[in-house]
């Protein structure tokens, strides 16, 4: 498009940026609106929407005219494809890309354990995403973390070293200070930081306990998925059996590497998928309608001190009940 669209008529300088019309919510993103000139004249709509907010994509921007975001004389405007006239008036909801708003704080309760000047360890509901991705921009526990402290903005990640799974219950260590940051990184690369969980498993995994040493990456059928895969990274997960019902097993388990859903995968490896893991191919059973893993313990030593630190988080109240019916009626 020629620049000299920039160039609009004088009638309409200094209309770039309206206050939200009569009836209109109060929004902290910007309404911009411009009386389109000669230049305009028979342009796509999103090419003069481009010039109009040349700091958004112009992807973005045609998304925002199929959300009805853009006006034209008044009337919302769901085509990006159509000509303008010279004329006409042009209004746009600037709503930023949610990837924008994805490290923005946001105050929400969070259970804490521990938590010194450089350290943090939380224990994360089921439902909680951890960092902010596609789908969920935001309501993370990064976002959280902001809001406790303005501090963590300043942190890779606002300190998070380690992730458990949305459905995933149970603790995790945060660093506060870029320097406990930096050791726990370490730590964790050196497999110092000790993890374990509780799970409850489909099916009869014995009485001995076993380890599984299966390398995880990527599914490349399903790349929401991952898979014991030859090419994948190096996993190992130590499994002990607690109790089984003749239908559930409840196990332990201990995490020598963190690999993305490594017990889920490790689990519906040897064909003991967790309960209720429908990725993996578990079923609700026992009331659970998430995956029934719960990140029990953690044990590390202080980032800066090197003092020997351990915690124990008890599991949330569905996975506790489902785990007291597989031990009560136990073979």
């Amino acid at each position: 498009m020629s620049g000299n669209w920039a160039s609009l008529d004088a009638s309409c300088q200094g209309d770039a940026i309206l206050a939200p019309e009569d009836g209109e919510a109060e929004s902290e993103f910007e309404l911009r609106a411009q009386v389109l000139g000669a230049s305009a004249h028979a342009q796509r709509l999103d090419r003069v929407l481009a010039a109009l907010a040349p700091e958004f994509s112009r992807s973005h921007l045609q998304g925002l005219v199929e959300a009805g975001q853009v006006r034209l004389d008044g009337v919302v405007a769901t085509l990006s494809s159509r000509k303008v006239r010279a004329g006409q008036r042009l209004e746009v909801h600037l709503v930023p890309p949610a990837e924008s708003l994805a490290f923005r704080p946001e105050p929400m309760a969070l259970d804490v354990v521990h938590e010194d000047m450089h350290v943090l360890v939380v224990n994360k509901p089921a439902g909680l995403v951890v960092h902010p991705a596609a789908g969920n921009w935001s309501g993370t526990l990064l976002n959280g973390l902001l809001a406790r402290d303005p501090r963590a903005a300043q942190l890779p990640r606002a300190g998070i070293v380690h992730r458990l799974d949305k459905d995933t219950s149970g603790l995790m260590v945060v660093g506060r200070t870029l320097e406990a940051v930096t050791a726990l990184v370490r730590d964790m690369a050196q497999r110092d930081i000790h993890r374990r969980y509780l799970a409850l498993a489909h099916g009869d995994v014995g009485k001995a306990p076993f380890t599984v040493d299966a390398p995880v990456g990527r599914d490349p059928a399903l790349r929401t998925r991952m898979a014991v895969s030859t090419g994948g990274k190096p996993a190992r997960t130590d499994v002990q059996p607690v109790a089984f019902d003749g239908e559930v097993s409840a196990i332990r388990c201990k995490l020598h590497t963190g690999r993305t859903h490594q017990i889920r995968v490790h689990l519906s490896h040897e064909g003991h998928p967790l309960l209720a893991d429908a990725l993996y191919g578990g079923r609700p059973l026992r009331g659970m309608q998430r995956q029934a893993l719960h990140a029990a313990e953690l044990a590390f030593a202080h980032p800066i001190t090197r003092e020997p630190l351990s915690f124990e988080a008890p599991m949330p109240s569905d996975l506790a009940a489902a785990w007291q019916q597989v031990l009560a009626t136990a073979q």
